[in-house]
């Protein structure tokens, strides 16, 4: 799993160098900005979204611990429970998604999105 992560984060990392490499041999001064500020936008989704993920792991797991505690201490109320912790585990979940929609609005909705792309067309 970890020899997967870190090579599909190197490959991240090496196209995106490589981008900026591309705009440098352009010389166009605004399409070097619109790849820093992609390459930063790039970056700061991936530590975004893992922070996301990480912290809805801790809170789902508590969740998760509390209500099988509460079900070992009084079995009659697995139902009320059950559905309790579920319904709290789609709350926690919804965070990490909203945390996945701004991540994605960050890599494809920024200003230099037509200077990036006419750097590519030549």
């Amino acid at each position: 799993m970890f020899k997967k992560v870190s090579l599909s984060t190197l490959g991240t990392t090496f196209v995106l160098f490589a981008l900026c490499t591309v705009a440098y041999a352009a010389g166009d001064e605004a399409a070097v900005a619109g790849l820093r500020y992609f390459t930063v936008s790039v970056f700061a989704a991936g530590i975004g979204i893992g922070v996301a993920a990480f912290g809805t792991g801790i809170g789902q797991g508590y969740a998760i611990r509390g209500a099988v505690e509460g079900i070992a201490r009084n079995p009659e109320a697995s139902g009320k429970v059950t559905v309790t912790m579920l319904i709290g585990l789609a709350m926690v979940e919804s965070l990490c998604i909203y945390a996945l929609v701004i991540a994605l609005i960050l890599i494809y909705a920024h200003p230099q999105s037509k200077m990036i792309a006419a750097l590519f067309a030549h």
